[in-house]
């Protein structure tokens, strides 16, 4: 038989841990094993922050995917008809291969 132990240590003091505590900034999220006292503090510090600002969903917290716009489909519509013109062969779907979008600035 075998026993697994976990002993929480405290990053910052490094006395025992109560728990982990995770928390995000600029798209990034950290956890940081704390005891009471520290938990307490950054969650003290963070309040004044956390109090003014707006929760986001965990799909968009974790970098969702961005919804294409009317405007981004529009202009892969011009590019492959621009490409079409001068002869340069394109897919009919899909994203517009990045040599030809360069091509497509340069000439605009």
């Amino acid at each position: 038989m075998r026993k697994v132990q976990v002993i929480l240590i405290d990053d910052i003091d490094g006395s025992d841990a109560d728990r982990t505590v995770q928390f995000g900034l600029d798209g990034t999220t950290y956890e940081i094993d704390l005891n009471k006292d520290n938990a307490a503090k950054l969650e003290k510090a963070l309040a004044p922050f956390v109090e003014k600002a707006t929760k986001v969903s965990s799909a968009r917290a974790a970098g969702g995917r961005a919804k294409r716009t009317a405007s981004g489909r529009s202009k892969a519509a011009e590019v492959r008809a621009w490409a079409k013109e001068q002869g340069i062969a394109v897919p009919d779907r899909g994203r517009v291969p990045n040599e030809i979008l360069e091509q497509y600035e340069a000439a605009h």
